[in-house]
């Protein structure tokens, strides 16, 4: 079996546009109480959205839940301790870009990674070009005692570091991510549930629906963004780390003031902060997307219909997700 060189974790760089990582491991953030209740769940009737950049109305037909926020760093830890419970991960050498079968004329080569994954099932395959099939096998959940990782696993148990543990968790891969949602029988929402539950349904007189979570226009104190001035950019620098789910609700922290920048349906961080995994396989591409943006994007690129993609196996520090449940 081969394996493709991917360059997935300098990905951040391309998924932002510029910079890079911050040294955040260096710099312990204050420990901030947002309010937000990170496990927390709405629900999105079923009914008709405007989709996309040109508003066309899509339905979505049943009724289905979906998280407040990005799953955090405690979240995700007590799901590891569940999962090493229950024998459904593995820790270990991961071979990151195993499982890929590929043309002839790709470069192969392995790239081992330190971290936690189990077993995934496969993708279906359908041959377009570039299309690589994603094999049934081991995949990385996230790597471990690596820059940007606030878990840590020390033989017996994961634990986290307290003054991340409401931060939405990054470093995951979309195989990790889906993984999460499934251990506790949800999934990643769906590209039409991530927008309608983003934007919500309201058309304005000239037929548009809302470009962000919170309405029309975007201020600093509205997101997570690059150069937003944020508190946390205070501390890290212009690139920023990510902020508390729920940061942006109006609150006003150590003297920074925010505006209250809920969905229409009351969820955060549905722009900026990190990239939110999507659990759609299109049949013509192994690719899974991310939608919303992150404190490394520029304000544009936080907009409702804006998509990014990459493998499933890229992890960065500004990639996180959320879960659905019908």
């Amino acid at each position: 079996m081969k394996r493709l060189i991917f360059v997935t974790i300098l990905l951040m760089l391309v998924l932002a546009g510029c910079g890079s990582a911050p040294s955040a491991g260096e710099i312990t953030p204050p420990t901030i109480d947002t309010g937000v209740d990170a496990n927390a769940w709405v629900q999105v009737p079923a009914g008709a959205y405007p989709s996309g950049l040109h508003d066309h109305i899509t339905d979505v037909n049943y009724d289905y839940e979906i998280m407040v926020t990005d799953v955090t760093v405690e979240q995700y830890t007590k799901f590891l301790n569940d999962a090493l419970a229950a024998n459904a991960i593995t820790m270990g050498a991961i071979d990151v870009d195993a499982g890929f079968n590929v043309d002839d004329d790709e470069l192969v080569a392995p790239r081992t990674v330190e971290g936690v994954g189990g077993d995934y099932p496969g993708d279906p395959y359908d041959g377009h070009k570039h299309e690589m099939q994603i094999l049934p096998g081991k995949k990385l959940y996230m790597p471990l005692n690596t820059d940007g990782i606030h878990i840590n696993f020390d033989g017996s148990q994961f634990t986290f570091a307290p003054e991340y543990g409401n931060h939405p968790v990054t470093m995951v891969s979309w195989f990790g991510a889906n993984a999460y949602c499934q251990f506790y029988d949800w999934h990643l929402p769906l590209d039409v549930e991530w927008e309608k539950a983003a934007r919500g349904t309201e058309i304005d007189a000239e037929g548009h629906g809302r470009p962000f979570p919170w309405g029309d226009d975007i201020r600093p104190n509205n997101a997570n963004y690059y150069s937003s001035f944020d508190l946390f950019e205070k501390i890290f620098g212009k690139l920023g780390n990510t902020t508390p789910v729920g940061f942006y609700n109006g609150k006003t922290y150590e003297g920074y003031e925010t505006l209250d920048s809920a969905s229409p349906y009351g969820l955060y961080d549905m722009a900026g902060n990190v990239w939110q995994w999507m659990g759609d396989d299109y049949p013509d591409m192994h690719y899974r997307y991310l939608r919303g943006g992150s404190y490394y994007s520029y304000e544009v690129d936080l907009r409702v219909w804006k998509i990014n993609s990459t493998g499933p196996e890229t992890y960065a520090p500004d990639i996180g997700f959320r879960c659905a449940r019908n």
